[in-house]
């Protein structure tokens, strides 16, 4: 096989994208806790501090505050930092230079300043770990202007749109999801991007238009294999950015099926489905054929348990449900 045409896997595709980029730019630097550790990061950071020592891939004692914070000031220095946060949950304690310093500082300068910064949130669900630990927040982050929030779902994307954060003059919010670590796909050998603010058309269909991100894209997949069986032909986009949105896809798509399910895999009240329902209502509104419906988690914290798990997290099923459902009006 080609070495353009190998497979990966999604956790090495996003370490061959900080690699690539740390070798091609020395400004790139990696810092944040147990980036040298599997059991915080996977093996994502594999090599990396072998390859560029500890000046560039920094270990850091348990401080999100003042990790993002340095990292922030290093940006505005002219420094291209990626901070990892091995759980999201924690980054609520660097919301202070997340909000504050990176997503305000181009503006407040008049835009003389940039802050191109990465701030790499993983997500962990399952496994029985609780609700401080399995927290999806990507749509409080889409939420602050100055802000761009990416969220892959394919290891291709996942490289792509890390190289293409990395290169961003703006902090990306990089949203990644350990339940993605070990999907495979085709990953080009070389240096490229995936384009911020555009959304993937992975199936045209004629009768229900099917949004999702992130691991969430997995479950659509096997709903929509499903539901063709059964003769009804899906349209399904990955977004990808979260923001900005890709308006003009999600748009065209609901005008052409006058039938809308969104997929998320955060929170259903104020979340991300609620905003992509109000711009298909905004731009679609007399094309729609039925009301839209919206697949995500309950409005609940995570459960310590694994039975309540299978209720809690949403699957293909549930996407079934809810397009089978929306079909009913005709």
């Amino acid at each position: 096989m080609s070495l353009k045409n190998r497979k990966l896997k999604y956790s090495l595709a996003i370490n061959e994208a900080i690699y690539q980029a740390m070798e091609k730019d020395e400004s790139v630097f990696l810092i944040g806790q147990g980036v040298k550790s599997p059991w915080y990061v996977g093996n994502t950071t594999r090599g990396l501090i072998n390859k560029f020592g500890k000046d560039r891939v920094i270990d850091t004692p348990v401080s999100e505050n003042a990790i993002t914070g340095c990292a922030v000031g290093a940006a505005i220095c002219g420094m291209k930092p990626i901070v990892v946060h091995p759980r999201m949950d924690f980054m609520l304690y660097a919301m202070d230079p997340i909000i504050n310093e990176a997503a305000n500082w181009h503006f407040m300068t008049g835009g003389k300043l940039n802050v191109p910064i990465v701030i790499w949130g993983i997500i962990n669900r399952g496994g029985e770990q609780g609700a401080q630990h399995s927290q999806a927040l990507h749509g409080l982050f889409t939420h602050i202007p100055g802000l761009k929030v990416v969220a892959p779902s394919t290891p291709y994307d996942a490289k792509g749109l890390m190289i293409s954060a990395i290169l961003d003059p703006d902090p990306v919010i990089f949203v990644d999801d350990r339940w993605l670590y070990n999907i495979e796909g085709e990953v080009p050998n070389n240096f490229y991007t995936v384009p911020i603010g555009r959304a993937n058309l992975i199936k045209m269909g004629e009768d229900v238009t099917l949004i999702a991100s992130s691991y969430m894209v997995i479950e659509a997949l096997k709903a929509v294999d499903e539901l063709a069986y059964l003769g009804i032909d899906v349209e399904l986009i990955d977004l990808r950015t979260l923001k900005p949105l890709d308006n003009e896809l999600l748009i065209d798509s609901a005008k052409k099926t006058g039938r809308v399910v969104v997929v998320d895999g955060g929170w259903k009240t104020m979340g991300l489905a609620a905003e992509i329902l109000a711009r298909v209502m905004e731009g679609a509104f007399r094309y729609l054929k039925a009301p839209i419906a919206r697949v995500t988690l309950p409005d609940s914290p995570a459960p310590a348990s694994s039975v309540l798990e299978e209720a809690y997290y949403p699957r293909k099923e549930d996407i079934i449900i809810a397009i089978k459902k929306i079909l009913s009006f005709s």
